[in-house]
């Protein structure tokens, strides 16, 4: 029986910063992985491909350039799952030989097989060749989520899908519904529509993105229903059948309404990855979601087992989670770290994206904090002209008395790239005004932070 310093297990993005951070701390580290291919979700069936797709569409649509070239441009007459699968593959399989590449150079040892506890400090590994077991000083699990199901809606991965099986669709719908107004099923959403399929988004909830700013959350919902999305708030599913001869889908909703459509994608939430852990035998459980505990630390109840990465819920992205297995690891084996997780940035790739740090001016209110608000349109920045991006602003949120920066949102091209100046300046506690003594190249979109200063800064001498 071997034996690890650290045993990690799964190799999405928590898992493999965790793995990388142990073999910089000198450890010996095992890391386990149930498929033939690393990556985990990330790489292979989530965001890696999802904004690989988003970058097809964007490209063959011509999207981006209809506001200068007219609506009827477009760079491909007639795309096809093909064509956006196409770009897609190829840069799943380039991240898979980079991560792998990363892996080894740091000493890593990589096992193929299904991962469970046989006791607190012991994992079996599962594979066609057999079961081999470990044992580990530490453990992390990194196991990532599946796609949540209801007894509602029949995945038959033809006319029925999950967000898994988007890129398995046979063709491109001409009509299309979303359940599910979470960052997949709006992120889906915007990609059909830029393809000019007829989209109803269906969500439960009175709005889209409750954890982002309701201005910025609006100026998506007009963007989509410009676009010819017809969104259903406040409804919720209660059924889902197909028509007869599998040739469409039909949604009856708990208000008697029926939504009709080719095919029907099913985006409601995400389950954690724990069914085959056997967490019972480490001492352990997860809730009704999969997701599994921890303290501000990542520890499970067990002070040697921590947890990073969606498997233990909200915020679920990438970038956090790769920072959770890091910081996971740190405690671990005590090593010296410094992170913020109140200054998480957060991406979501929808068309346009949307980007942001800091907090909203609805937290903002329930705390009873004096702020004023800075906004700048890209319609009225050169670069924006340029880009033939017209929809896009950007928010400064700032307190009204001391100028520090509290918040910055946005929503454009290219918000995910331009948010981090402004992440630089609220991490160190900077002032709005900083923004309005500095130069910025021209003609770039990075000016918006100094007209949206100015705007702000102008209303406190109203």
């Amino acid at each position: 029986m071997s034996h690890y310093d650290l045993i990690v297990i799964g190799s999405g993005p928590a898992g493999q910063r965790a793995a990388i951070q142990g073999a910089k701390s000198g450890k010996r580290v095992a890391l386990i992985e149930r498929r033939e291919v690393i990556g985990g979700v990330c790489i292979n069936t989530g965001t890696i491909p999802s904004k690989t797709m988003r970058e097809a569409v964007l490209h063959l649509s011509g999207y981006n350039y209809q506001n200068i070239y007219g609506v009827s441009y477009r760079v491909k007459e007639k795309i096809t799952m093909a064509d956006l699968a196409f770009r897609v593959q190829h840069v799943i399989k380039t991240e898979i030989d980079v991560t792998q590449a990363q892996l080894a150079r740091n000493g890593i040892e990589v096992l193929t097989g299904v991962a469970s506890f046989v006791n607190p400090n012991t994992v079996l590994i599962t594979s066609s060749k057999g079961g081999t077991e470990l044992t580990g000083d530490v453990v992390v699990i990194g196991t990532g989520t599946k796609p949540a199901a209801s007894d509602k809606v029949p995945i038959n991965s033809r006319t029925i899908i999950n967000s898994d099986q988007v890129l398995d669709m046979p063709s491109i719908p001409k009509t299309l519904i979303v359940v599910g107004g979470g960052v997949i099923g709006v992120e889906y959403t915007c990609m059909f529509a830029a393809l000019g399929v007829r989209v109803t988004l269906i969500e439960k909830r009175p709005r889209l993105l409750e954890f982002a700013d309701a201005e910025i959350v609006e100026a998506l919902s007009y963007h989509l229903r410009d676009h010819r999305v017809t969104m259903r708030l406040n409804e919720e599913v209660q059924s889902v059948e197909e028509t007869a001869g599998g040739t469409g889908v039909v949604a009856h909703l708990e208000s008697n309404k029926r939504v009709s459509g080719e095919s029907l994608l099913y985006a409601v939430g995400r389950q954690g990855n724990v069914d085959e852990l056997n967490l019972a035998a480490a001492g352990l459980e997860a809730d009704s979601r999969g997701r599994i505990k921890v303290d501000e630390k990542y520890r499970t109840t067990q002070p040697h087992i921590y947890a990073c990465g969606d498997v233990i819920g909200f915020p679920s992205l990438a970038s956090v989670s790769m920072e959770q297995g890091r910081l996971a690891v740190a405690h671990a084996f005590n090593k010296p770290f410094s992170s913020n997780p109140s200054y998480f940035p957060f991406g979501i790739y929808t068309i346009p994206e949307i980007s942001f740090i800091g907090k909203t001016e609805e937290q903002l209110t329930d705390e009873d904090v004096a702020y004023e608000v800075g906004v700048a349109y890209y319609r009225e920045i050169a670069r924006g002209q340029i880009r033939g991006d017209t929809t896009g602003r950007l928010k400064l949120i700032f307190h009204r008395e001391t100028l520090e920066l509290l918040g910055v949102h946005i929503i454009g091209e290219g918000a995910s790239e331009l948010l981090h100046i402004g992440q630089a300046v609220l991490i160190l506690k900077g002032k709005v005004d900083y923004f309005v003594d500095t130069v910025f190249n021209y003609p770039t979109l990075a000016e918006c932070y100094k007209a949206a200063a100015f705007n702000g800064l102008n209303k406190l001498n109203q």
